[in-house]
């Protein structure tokens, strides 16, 4: 840790401890003392560490070939935007590698849909986006970002974008104008505490992006693929948007893999040279993204994260009751958990679960995120919540 403080940019704030080693829900630090993770990598781990499915596919493709670049074809390619868009129920596929690059790669679709199909004057097109958003880090990503910890110092600033607060319809619908390309929001905002819309948004949303000629951009990198005990958040209200981002456990938490989703009408707007990625849809990305997408169409880890996150939801509400939480949200095996002011901060509150041997993750001060690898056991998401409510009491 003194090494690395003295030699990386500080760019994160990570708890004390250093792990060596993974398995399923638990982790090993350097001296040999286990932990059970409840963050799962921001959902990155949804089907835990080192899992063996995804790991085989990876070394079976390491012997074989890893990179081509898109200057050439590969065997693997064209499987993975087959089924990854079968599972979406869209027609295309632009594979890109990490989050931030699917939402950029989706704010150039939505701008060049919008001068090419919508007809939207050069230059003016508008893209509205939720207040408490988190979409990435890159300078066009913050440009949009309420956070001023992640945007302060780094301007100037993209412009194009149209900030509403978070889960109001009437906002959204005045913001919208011919101009606009596109509505980007998730589903459920992870960085902001695992904030879930009131009920009917989504497919207000939905009407509305409809009625006006506009895309909508579910930001599914944090809650798609499973979290949520549905493959897409967006399910639970039965709404399907234009454009899916996916990244996080898409590759397994074995490579960065991050995708664009939408159908012809849409991602047809790009010809040769206009996009592209030296790694993204590489054959070892492809070879793991594969695995994921064939764990997923069994519907099993979708039912693991319902049942157990109803399971979750139930205990936490509990503590709820005891004065000691303030506000349980989320949706499947995922919540944001508001502390009590009077037993810490969320920070104080993850580094003592760390030191009894459970990791959790703050933000926003107050509230600390849970989020267990789906193949987390029952017995393990119990002991993980008895060792919280001890902290608490």
């Amino acid at each position: 840790m003194a090494s690395a403080e003295a030699h990386s940019a500080h760019n994160y704030h990570p708890l004390p401890i250093v792990v060596a080693s993974a398995d399923g829900a638990w982790m090993t630090d350097v001296e040999g003392r286990r932990y059970l993770d409840m963050l799962a990598g921001y959902s990155a781990l949804n089907f835990g560490h080192g899992n063996r499915r995804l790991i085989d596919a990876a070394k079976a493709q390491l012997d074989r070939v890893t990179l081509t670049s898109r200057a050439f074809h590969h065997d693997r390619f064209a499987e993975f935007c087959t089924r990854l868009a079968e599972l979406c129920g869209k027609e295309m596929v632009l594979p890109m590698n990490t989050g931030a690059e699917a939402v950029e790669t989706a704010v150039k679709t939505a701008r060049k849909w919008g001068y090419q199909v919508k007809g939207v004057p050069d230059g003016r097109a508008k893209i509205v986006v939720a207040a408490g958003n988190f979409h990435g880090r890159t300078t066009t990503v913050i440009s949009f970002s309420t956070d001023e910890e992640a945007r302060a110092d780094f301007g100037p600033y993209t412009p194009g974008f149209e900030i509403v607060p978070y889960g109001d319809l009437e906002a959204l619908r005045a913001a919208v104008t011919d101009d606009t390309v596109a509505v980007l929001i998730e589903p459920i905002q992870g960085e902001a505490g695992v904030l879930v819309p009131p009920a009917g948004y989504l497919p207000g949303v939905r009407e509305l992006t409809r009625e006006r000629g506009v895309l909508f951009i579910a930001d599914e990198i944090q809650s798609g693929l499973g979290r949520t005990g549905r493959t897409f958040a967006c399910e639970h209200e039965g709404v399907v948007p234009d454009v899916y981002l996916l990244g996080k456990a898409l590759g397994g938490g074995v490579v960065p893999v991050s995708a664009v989703v939408a159908d012809a009408d849409v991602l047809g707007v790009f010809k040769p040279g206009e996009h592209g990625s030296t790694f993204g849809g590489n054959p070892l990305a492809c070879a793991v993204g594969l695995e994921v997408v064939d764990m997923l169409s069994t519907g099993e880890f979708q039912q693991r994260a319902t049942e157990l996150g109803e399971h979750l939801h139930a205990e936490l509400r509990l503590l709820a009751g005891a004065g000691t939480v303030t506000e349980v949200r989320g949706r499947g095996l995922w919540a944001g958990v508001d502390i009590a002011p009077s037993y810490g901060t969320g920070r104080e509150i993850s580094e003592k679960l760390m030191e009894k041997g459970v990791l959790v993750k703050d933000t926003h001060g107050s509230t600390i995120r849970i989020a267990p690898p789906l193949v987390i056991s029952k017995e393990d998401l119990d002991w993980g919540l008895a060792q919280l409510r001890d902290v608490l009491s």
